[in-house]
């Protein structure tokens, strides 16, 4: 097939949707993006950063669809504490479900991806289309044979297929097709399962599966009675336990090259690890109290600190290995965006990680969850801050080198948190001083004539990461630089309820960049700090409405037009989400109108 055919191919049959629309299914060794016509249309198989089976939604051929033949109106829920999808039409004729999750724990090297038609009201047709594309679209459907119980096996590239319920299949050019009819109230089952490895004898058992499935996810994502609207706060851990590989790594994102605004260049590969998100997620488990994720991102950023010391990378694959270079694939990307897998991040120094890591440690260390060798990793990342805070670092957005004042107010944050140990013994009044001469050093120099904080030495602007030093414990809440910093962030960087990182240029905040959701949950937790709970509760309220229907987040939301921007789902906006609706819910009540919560005064 000619790239021109291949193309054409992908956009007939599994058009683009705009990012509100997908849902995203995840077994923690991987993820399926899915559309309102019910088509499959990212899937990395078998490791998050592995080729694309189902690549069309950066224009790949191939996916994998059910859909009503009638016409429809879609929409769709997750069932409650976990990333099982329901996509739901509405027809002419009445409703129909198709209930999919990937089997949940995954397995590393298999992938099983199970899908139940169901005839909700009314009889059901739908039409099925499979067309497996591996290696980003450069491998067809291969070796297929139709056995006699219906099962159908081949291969796509180096994986291996197996795909039952599909008996009623027509083999065609590229895949199979066929159409089904379900009379009302019965359900059908579509069992898929790819694999880099012969496939097991045994195939799954459909009830089996989705029992197994069911239970798992019931008990690994905890009640969070003690959180803010309950409900989304399960949704939040639940994805976040979702991109949590066996190692502990967590990825970014499950996609790559989603713009963040379109044409503009910032499109980037988030299939990997990043120290500093994995860290947001630990430090929200812990507030929350839950400590599976906690254990996760702890074991994770222990085992490369205790590998790479000083020299710890920003970001890792879900393995721990090095992140490949970036380089572009031969396809059209999505509508705006780039076609782009690896990232230049693994060129970068980036300083706070170490300090995020302390606090990450910190926090595992009060709930009583640090064994001896996070204690060697923790006294490595102190021993590196020591060694290289002086050096400019390419910052949390990952920008220019340059001594930024959030990367070392945070090392100072992390040295505080972990001297405050037991553990810490003769080291805490070293690491102490340390932080002291951080923040004094870092005063001397990145201090605004206004009183607040500014970005770095030569750059005088605002940043929303500023807020985060004093939540963290870097300074205290009272501190004057702390209070201007945000008076100002919320003056300057702040419009119709939406918080923005920094100011790009003259131009209106929303015209250079979305709304960037962390941001604003970071408002939502420097104003409750604050004691500002009323505030606080406002923001929490307009950040966490950012989401689309399937309710995820991704890493940016355009405000004028109300669209998610950029990979999804974006695993530290929904750390921040979970850690505020944790933090808020001690000052707030459950039930009850607005005016029923009142200012409260500073708290350090």
């Amino acid at each position: 097939m000619t790239n021109a055919e291949r193309d054409n191919f992908g956009a007939d049959k599994f058009p683009p949707q705009v990012l509100r629309e997908y849902a995203v299914l995840a077994d923690g060794e991987r993820g399926a993006v899915v559309g309102p016509r019910g088509d499959i249309v990212w899937l990395c198989a078998p490791a998050w950063d592995s080729d694309a089976v189902f690549s069309a939604l950066i224009g790949g051929p191939g996916g994998y669809s059910v859909t009503p033949l009638e016409r429809f109106v879609w929409g769709g829920f997750y069932e409650e504490g976990t990333m099982i999808w329901h996509s739901r039409w509405v027809t002419d004729g009445g409703i129909v479900e198709c209930r999919e999750a990937l089997a949940f724990p995954g397995e590393i090297h298999r992938v099983v991806l199970l899908r139940r038609i169901l005839a909700v009201s009314g009889p059901a047709r739908v039409r099925v289309l499979f067309q497996p594309r591996g290696g980003f679209g450069r491998h067809g459907f291969t070796g297929r044979h139709r056995h006699d119980d219906g099962t159908w096996t081949g291969r796509s590239g180096p994986l291996h297929l197996r795909w039952s319920g599909a008996g009623d299949a027509e083999a065609g050019r590229d895949g199979c097709e066929f159409e089904l009819d379900i009379p009302a109230g019965g359900h059908h089952d579509l069992v898929l399962e790819i694999s880099d490895q012969m496939l097991p004898t045994h195939q799954p058992d459909p009830e089996n599966a989705w029992q197994a499935t069911t239970d798992a996810w019931a008990e690994t994502v905890p009640p969070l009675d003690n959180c803010l609207e309950t409900r989304d706060a399960r949704r939040s851990y639940a994805v976040l336990r979702g991109l949590t590989s066996a190692t502990g790594g967590m990825v970014a994102a499950a996609t790559t090259s989603l713009p963040e605004r379109a044409e503009a260049g910032r499109n980037y590969d988030y299939r990997y690890v990043w120290i500093r998100d994995q860290c947001y997620a630990g430090q929200a488990a812990a507030a929350t109290g839950a400590t599976r994720l906690l254990d996760d991102a702890v074991r994770f950023v222990t085992a490369r600190l205790l590998e790479h010391g000083p020299h710890l990378k920003p970001a890792y694959t879900p393995r721990g290995g090095a992140v490949p270079d970036q380089h572009a694939l031969d396809l059209p990307g999505y509508p705006g965006g780039a076609n782009l897998i690896g990232n230049w991040v693994n060129q970068q120094f980036q300083l706070d990680a170490f300090g995020e890591s302390l606090l990450l440690f910190a926090a595992a260390d009060r709930a009583d969850r640090l064994d001896t060798d996070s204690w060697r990793a923790a006294a490595a990342a102190a021993t590196a801050i020591v060694d290289r805070w002086i050096e400019p670092d390419a910052g949390i957005w990952e920008i220019d080198d340059q001594a930024w004042t959030h990367s070392r107010l945070i090392c100072a944050a992390g040295l505080r948190a972990v001297a405050r140990s037991e553990r810490a013994g003769h080291n805490a009044a070293e690491w102490l001083a340390l932080a002291d001469r951080i923040v004094a050093d870092t005063s001397g120099t990145a201090v605004h004539p206004t009183g607040r904080w500014q970005r770095s030495s030569s750059d005088p602007g605002l940043d929303g990461a500023l807020l985060i030093p004093p939540l963290r414990g870097a300074i205290t809440a009272d501190d004057p630089r702390t209070t201007a910093t945000l008076n100002d962030y919320l003056a300057e960087l702040t419009a119709d309820g939406y918080a923005y990182r920094f100011r790009h240029d003259a131009r209106a905040l929303s015209a250079a960049e979305g709304s960037f959701l962390l941001c604003g949950f970071i408002v939502a937790l420097a104003l409750h700090q604050q004691g500002r709970t009323l505030e606080a509760a406002r923001w929490y309220e307009r950040t966490r409405a950012s989401a689309g229907p399937p309710e995820l987040f991704s890493e940016e939301f355009d405000v004028q037009q109300h669209q998610l921007r950029g990979n999804l789902p974006q695993a530290f906006v929904h750390a921040l989400h979970l850690e505020t609706s944790a933090t808020l819910a001690a000052d707030l009540p459950r039930t009850g109108a607005p005016d029923e919560v009142t200012n409260r005064t500073s708290r350090q």
